[in-house]
């Protein structure tokens, strides 16, 4: 099966060029140049470029891991904050209903 590209909103790109910039200045201020963290992550220079400029094609793990190598604090978190963020959401997820009912939209009027 063919892989589909998929096109960000336009949230979505601003998202992806932020984070690009930011793993471009971690990486700097770590004083790598690209091919360096291409190399601790596995990847290509090309990709680490795509990466920095924002392009959305890359697997969110990719980037992440990027980002995490050189420093970016992911959702504004340090890891333990993460795993506790993920605990949470887990605690959440929990509670909701096995499956969801639509119910036509915000604006459906109900019926009595």
């Amino acid at each position: 099966m063919a892989k589909r590209q998929v096109s960000p909103t336009p949230e979505a790109a601003e998202a992806i060029r932020v984070l690009g910039q930011q793993i471009r200045i971690g990486r700097h201020r770590k004083g790598w140049s690209a091919e360096s963290l291409a190399a601790r992550i596995g990847v290509s220079p090309r990709t680490v470029t795509s990466i920095e400029a924002g392009s959305p094609g890359t697997s969110i793990a990719t980037v992440l891991n990027a980002a995490v190598t050189v420093g970016v604090r992911l959702f504004g978190a340090d890891r333990d904050e993460l795993v506790a963020m993920r605990r949470r959401g887990d605690e959440l997820i929990a509670l909701l209903p096995g499956r969801v009912f639509e119910n036509g939209g915000d604006d459906a009027v109900p019926d009595f």
